[in-house]
């Protein structure tokens, strides 16, 4: 049996490299010792480790290309613009996708594909580079602290609040937003800097927006920081938060509702003042609360929005502390 196991043939990738670590495991599980490796499985494992990081380094090599493409000047006219243009946008998609990989986003960093992301395509004429760019940063940006350190360094949040706050296309602000939110949410350089550049404002314009999506990750931003960071509430209700937040509430009922609602909660939360801006008269908040809950309740999709409706009337409207709601989360 031995004998077979050492000639078996596996395939010369990482899949086989997996397995012939999952056999040496097993072997070694025995009261017998572990058999010699063979040369056969020696050379195997070479091959195969060679190939996975050649594989790594095909990827390095694709962003290169890619890069390449981005450099280019622009000089073209007519048709070849055009094609030119979906080469540089097929460039960002593929760019992005490969940083997935936390390794690739680290390694298009040390190539300059940042600053040139930052230098060349976030304020490129056509919308659908700055988008994409948008995407790159926020693909690069989450779960990995030293490319957030590297791109706050390098000033992308006040350029990326800025498209959030004034692109004339839609999806430019979205996805503005997006990297923005994996800039300053858990990393708190980031949300100095935000606070810095006075952010909760550009939130509370992305909230008055026509867009939807906009509107919503606005709001749900602002809930998760309010959450996160709540030693920020006075500077947001100085703001006149609490009064636009129920503005929002008056539209036509919507997904964002429920975050507009979550971040009232928040702000209430162990603050006279908060309670104090809620009741003021001219809001109507109370009558909108009740009319509110009465076209939630029995609708299972709304459950959390309920919730935040009644736990915001209970506090503001009939004194009941928020821990003493029993709507705590």
């Amino acid at each position: 049996m031995a004998e077979g196991r050492g000639n078996r043939q596996h395939p010369r990738n990482l899949r086989g490299v997996l397995q012939l670590a999952v056999e040496a495991g097993s072997a070694s599980d025995g009261p017998a010792p572990p058999e010699p490796m063979t040369q056969e499985r020696l050379e195997f494992l070479r091959g195969a480790l060679a190939e996975v990081c050649k594989g790594q380094m095909d990827e390095v090599e694709q962003m290169k290309r890619c890069l390449e493409v981005l450099n280019r000047d622009e000089c073209r006219e007519g048709e070849e613009e055009e094609e030119e243009e979906d080469e540089r946008e097929e460039a960002m998609e593929m760019l992005s996708e490969l940083c997935e990989n936390l390794d690739n986003a680290r390694d298009l960093m040390k190539l300059g594909g940042l600053d040139l992301c930052m230098s060349r395509c976030l304020c490129h004429s056509e919308a659908g580079i700055r988008w994409r760019a948008a995407q790159l940063i926020a693909t690069c940006a989450q779960n990995m602290p030293e490319v957030q350190f590297y791109l706050l360094n390098q000033g992308a949040l006040l350029t990326l609040l800025k498209l959030t706050d004034h692109d004339a296309n839609s999806t430019v602000r979205v996805k503005a937003l997006y990297a923005v939110s994996c800039l300053v949410r858990e990393q708190d350089v980031g949300l100095r800097d935000f606070l810095s550049h006075d952010g909760f404002s550009v939130l509370m314009r992305g909230m008055q927006s026509e867009s939807e999506k906009l509107r919503t990750k606005s709001a749900f931003l602002l809930l998760n920081l309010l959450t996160s960071h709540p030693e920020n509430k006075d500077t947001v209700l100085s703001m006149g938060m609490v009064q636009q937040l129920v503005s929002v509430l008056r539209s036509p009922h919507s997904s964002v509702h429920e975050h507009v609602l979550g971040a009232l909660c928040c702000l209430v939360e162990d603050s006279p003042r908060g309670v104090s801006d809620c009741r003021d008269p001219s809001l109507g908040l109370e009558e909108l609360l009740n009319q509110r809950v009465q076209d939630l309740r029995g609708r299972e999709e709304s459950l959390e929005e309920l919730e935040f409706c009644e736990r915001l009337r209970a506090v503001c409207f009939q004194g009941q502390p928020l821990e003493d709601s029993g709507m705590d989360r």
